[in-house]
């Protein structure tokens, strides 16, 4: 599959979860911007078919490599970043629950979702805007899940989708080329702004500044009727370049653990 064909799809089916995304990136685009990815993130379960090291050979597969490891010790999280040869190619971050972390019960829920899937399923790049594949979970199941880790009730209820893209703010014009000013922008656009850790988040100093919106709520259906629930969210990246020059092409572990609670309960 070309990359290009799969970013298209996987942004098609981001939307539905993220619309907040569409209209941002609409109104970058009439102010004439250039809107480019910085990179995109997926979620998983560290069990069977679906967990990170059956998923990774998808991404090599596109061209992508392993770029550095990443630990989340507070959430219970391991992931990987990876990059392409292809400079203009955005990066992927791919990131698993460590269930063993966690009590018996969400354990047991995991086994159950994930005994329902295929590895058919996830022989293809597809798996990655196939949605929730198992059958859903309960609302009480899900609460109960969110209370031990909002990212495992995530997974459970909304299954495999990109949870966010991230714009590039480097590519903005001049006005908007500070996380700040961009995160004023979207805010008088009407989006709520993640504030969990301070709206900027990283520094200069760390080559690498993000902010993100707060999730868009969809209804997703449960297995005793239909709520909504945090979905996809919108990012911003500012990256900075080291003392040859560079700019910086990973992640700061401090800062993505707060942009993920962009998709926690509110």
């Amino acid at each position: 599959m070309e990359l290009t064909t799969f970013f298209d799809l996987l942004w098609d089916d981001f939307t539905s979860i993220a619309p907040a995304a569409a209209s941002i990136r609409s109104s970058l685009a009439a102010r004439g911007e250039s809107v480019s990815n910085d990179h995109v993130a997926f979620r998983t379960f560290d069990r069977g078919p679906i967990r990170l090291e059956r998923l990774e050979p998808l991404l090599l597969g596109l061209g992508y490599e392993r770029f550095a490891p990443y630990a989340f010790e507070k959430k219970r999280l391991k992931a990987f970043g990876y990059v392409h040869p292809d400079p203009s190619a955005p990066r992927v971050f791919l990131s698993e629950l460590e269930t063993q972390c966690f009590s018996g019960f969400l354990r047991d829920i995991v086994d159950r979702l994930v005994a329902q899937v295929s590895l058919r399923q996830t022989e293809t790049p597809a798996v990655f805007w196939s949605g929730r594949p198992w059958d859903p979970v309960s609302r009480s199941e899900y609460e109960r899940l969110a209370d031990e880790s909002e990212y495992a009730a995530w997974v459970a209820a909304l299954g495999l989708h990109a949870n966010h893209f991230t714009v590039s703010v480097n590519e903005l014009s001049e006005e908007l080329r500070s996380i700040e000013a961009v995160l004023a922008w979207v805010e008088s656009l009407g989006f709520g702004i993640n504030e969990s850790g301070g709206r900027v988040k990283g520094s200069p100093e760390l080559l690498l500044e993000q902010g993100s919106t707060l999730a868009d709520e969809v209804e997703v259906p449960f297995e005793d009727g239909a709520r909504k629930v945090p979905a996809g969210y919108c990012e911003f990246a500012l990256r900075h370049r080291d003392a040859q020059a560079r700019l910086y092409p990973g992640f700061v572990p401090q800062s993505a653990d707060r942009i993920f609670e962009s998709t926690d309960r509110r």
